[in-house]
């Protein structure tokens, strides 16, 4: 039943792993973290990024701008630019590291201690990458909640909102997390839960005969 277990608690968190690391990737890149609507000209839709600007016409025309300099962008991008890059990173180590500490590879299955520090370094670092990119998307969204209602700005402004792309970091990062934490505890209970060595037990006439036991004299009779 335990090594039941295991297996599918490592497939499960593989799984989640792999789905959150890939949707972390899209996330990264594609500019949709902001949309805009200007009230003006509703034919355009205006889609902010980490790394650029896009204006979808009616006509179907995207239109795509990069940032023009980095240090001039708001610190939540920057510092969000960062922490997913770091999270794509983490996650695709992660990834490496569980597989070569799965149950089912072939790979150091002479040395089991191994396989158990492999895969717990790997939902360690799934998991950290997880946190990595929960913060940068909920920062983006909490400034843009305080953007949208900033009493200070004229209500014929138009406001940012949320993009797909936070729906999907916010399932990136929770997918990371819950896969990461899968594996590793599937790690610490290969450990905690291994199979006790067998007892050497020594045969009834062996102890007897180390013993110092003799034969009854009615029985040596017998034997002559």
């Amino acid at each position: 039943m335990a090594g039941g277990w295991w297996a599918k608690a490592q497939v499960g968190g593989m799984l989640l792993a792999l789905l959150g690391w890939v949707s972390s990737c899209v996330t990264t890149f594609v500019p949709l973290w902001k949309n805009l609507n200007l009230d003006l000209n509703e034919l355009e839709v205006w889609n902010m990024g980490l790394w650029q600007v896009c204006i979808t016409q009616e006509e179907g025309v995207v239109e795509c701008q990069a940032h023009g300099s980095f240090l001039a962008l708001p610190p939540e991008l920057r510092i969000s630019r960062l922490l997913m890059c770091l999270s794509n990173g983490l996650g695709l180590l992660g990834c490496l590291l569980t597989a070569l500490g799965l149950e089912g590879w072939r790979t150091c299955e002479d040395k089991p201690e191994r396989k158990r520090r492999l895969l717990l370094a790997g939902g360690v670092a799934l998991g950290v990458a997880g946190i990595t990119t929960l913060v940068p998307v909920s920062w983006v969204a909490y400034d843009t909640v305080l953007d949208f209602w900033d009493e200070t700005v004229p209500d014929i402004v138009p406001r940012w909102e949320f993009g797909e792309a936070t729906f999907l970091g916010w399932f990136a990062g929770a997918f990371l997390a819950a896969g990461g934490l899968l594996l590793a505890c599937s790690a610490r209970s290969m450990g905690t839960t291994a199979p006790p060595a067998p007892a050497c037990h020594q045969a009834p006439a062996a102890r007897g005969l180390a013993g110092g036991h003799h034969l009854h004299p009615k029985n040596a009779d017998l034997v002559i």
